[in-house]
């Protein structure tokens, strides 16, 4: 059965078809009948790619296959659908959906062999693994990095403090007009202000002895917290971070010569070479004399979804496709992030610098929280950052944050 890619307006018509198989479901999952053998929802991006396999899919499989591009609010229609009983086989996303998938029971375990978890990047199957279970088989990684324009800054800063002064002079000698493009906007971003807060000392969740993050250690709201976000008004006060740069405009700054630097990850690198700019990719610089500028780390997955109606098919898809070289590498041109499978990688960074540059700014990045706390961190920090960066009293309001965050996490 051949299905056209289309766009999709509610949670009920939401259905990504790619490929199915499995001896067992082959009745079941479509080979003979109208059905399809596999419904896969992804964003706009994969869907073409997978639609690219679908022939391929479908015929070694032995099985029908659908794709249908899904172009906003994926996470939430999908928990919709599967509690309406019209969730996807699979769905694509970012691990840190895998604590709210699981909680509402969404999503199963991905069931991958010690091969197959071994041709993994290890950062990236530590990502998906939650309450020491795999629920993702991931196939991009990405996290922030500083890129510079080489011609406006040709040495990359050792400090904060190093790159303001360098962007304060070329602002006073007319070149640039902004000192940093780095997204804020009017509610904040609490993941592009995660690295300054983290250099500073500040944290979201602690964590327990085995590495997992512990929800009843919030970081909001303490002292160190509170540090953190007073070196974050100075650069509100300095005019480094403005309110006024935003996820529509930061990227823009940059590729019109409008900064020198720039906060962004893989996704921006398209737009910055199709502006012909030249440009370098280094760690984000720390503060002077603190901690490190530490990213977090971001996993785009595959999941096998639990109220899926072909669920052995899925399974096999996921751990036979997803771990397969091809498809990696066809993500990876349609959307240039790192791959997460090791045999992908390596053929492309031959020809992909900025991948090894961004894998080494994100030395030693976090995996971002998956647990469903985090769902409560976002709105309250964010809405802290852009007040402070605006003017706001530090204490009191990163105190307020942390009662609304703790308020949310206790319902």
């Amino acid at each position: 059965m051949r299905v056209k890619i289309a766009g999709v307006a509610v949670a009920a018509a939401l259905a990504l078809a790619v490929s199915g198989c499995g001896s067992d479901d082959k009745k079941d999952d479509g080979a003979q009948g109208s059905e399809p053998g596999l419904v896969i929802w992804a964003d706009d991006k994969r869907a073409p790619v997978l639609e690219s396999f679908r022939s391929q899919f479908e015929s070694e499989l032995g099985v029908t296959i659908k794709v249908e591009a899904v172009s906003k609010d994926l996470q939430a229609n999908f928990v919709t659908a599967s509690q309406g009983d019209n969730a996807p086989d699979v769905v694509i996303g970012a691990h840190d959906w895998i604590g709210n998938l699981v909680q509402n029971g969404a999503i199963d375990p991905v069931q991958l062999t010690d091969a197959q978890k071994a041709g993994f990047n290890p950062d990236a199957l530590k990502a998906v693994t939650y309450n020491g279970q795999v629920y993702g088989a991931p196939y991009a990684v990405e996290n922030l990095a500083l890129i510079r324009n080489t011609d406006l800054a040709p040495e990359a800063p050792s400090s904060i403090e190093d790159m303001v002064a360098d962007a304060e002079k070329l602002k006073k000698d007319g070149k640039t007009e902004e000192l940093l493009s780095l997204q804020v906007g009017d509610n904040g971003d609490a993941y592009h202000a995660y690295p300054l807060y983290a250099s500073a000392g500040g944290y979201l969740f602690g964590q327990k002895d085995n590495g997992d993050y512990d929800p009843a250690d919030l970081g909001v709201g303490k002292p160190e917290s509170i540090e953190a976000f007073e070196k974050i008004s100075e650069l509100g006060k300095k005019g480094v971070l403005k309110t006024s740069i935003g996820s529509e405009n930061s990227i823009p700054l940059f590729t019109e010569g409008k900064t020198a630097y720039l906060v962004s990850g893989p996704w921006a690198v398209g737009d910055i070479k199709k502006a012909g700019v030249n440009y370098d990719i280094t760690p984000i610089p720390g503060f002077e004399g603190m901690g490190k500028a530490t990213p977090f780390l971001g996993v785009q997955s595959f999941f096998v979804a639990s109220k899926g109606k072909h669920k052995t098919v899925a399974q096999e898809f996921v751990a036979n496709y997803v771990t397969g070289e091809p498809l990696a590498t066809a993500l990876y041109n349609a959307d240039p992030r790192p791959p997460a499978l090791t045999a992908s990688f390596d053929k492309v960074k031959a020809t992909d610098p900025d991948l090894a540059k961004f894998a080494e700014a994100g030395a030693g990045a976090p995996p971002l929280p998956a647990i469903p706390e985090m769902s409560a961190i976002w709105d309250p920090f964010g809405k802290a950052e852009s007040a402070i960066v605006g003017g706001a009293d530090v204490t009191e309001t990163v105190e307020g944050a942390a009662t609304t965050i703790g308020d949310a996490i206790k319902k």
